[in-house]
């Protein structure tokens, strides 16, 4: 072990080398203008400041290619089918506020003329689906519409529910 210390030492000292140091230091400088890449520059025009400027109508104008991969005809046709399934259309999928439901028909009555009374801008109707009677209130596409209403209308009818229901397209 002793002896591999020994000529560790030996062999760093044997490659040691001697340098002179120059009593002036010197900068370090490196010229890369050679690796930049080179922009042609145009002068067209000049500015305030002396930097040159390139109009818009000096550019390179291109013209439309049509993409060799277009779906567009295929779209329009998928489209225009689309749109002629929801022509037809009648009904979509909306919501309404149910007020009451039982089987009395007067009880029913009452409720509607208390809702017509008590908020009157809100359009209700009774509706008869053997063997109850409903009593419904507006017609909404999305449930956050029905809300706004569902909210008013609970404070007069604890038992008023927001349900799904077919909304007539106008």
């Amino acid at each position: 072990m002793l002896f591999s210390i020994a000529a560790l030492v030996a062999a760093c000292a044997a490659t040691t080398k001697t340098s002179t140091v120059s009593s002036t230091p010197q900068k370090y400088n490196e010229d890369l203008t050679v690796l930049r890449p080179k922009v042609a520059s145009s002068n067209t025009g000049t500015t305030t400041t002396g930097t040159t400027t390139t109009p818009a109508d000096t550019r390179k104008q291109t013209t439309y290619t049509e993409p060799k991969y277009a779906v567009n005809k295929k779209l329009d046709g998928v489209l225009d089918s689309i749109d002629r399934i929801n022509v037809q259309r009648a009904f979509v999928d909306g919501f309404t506020i149910q007020v009451y439901s039982g089987s009395k028909k007067e009880e029913a009555m009452k409720t509607r003329q208390e809702l017509a009374s008590s908020l009157p801008d809100l359009q209700s109707e009774v509706l008869y689906s053997q063997p109850n009677f409903r009593v419904k209130v507006g017609k909404y596409y999305s449930r956050i519409e029905a809300q706004k209403d569902y909210i008013d209308v609970k404070k007069l009818f604890p038992t008023a529910i927001v349900i799904p229901e077919k909304v007539a397209i106008n």
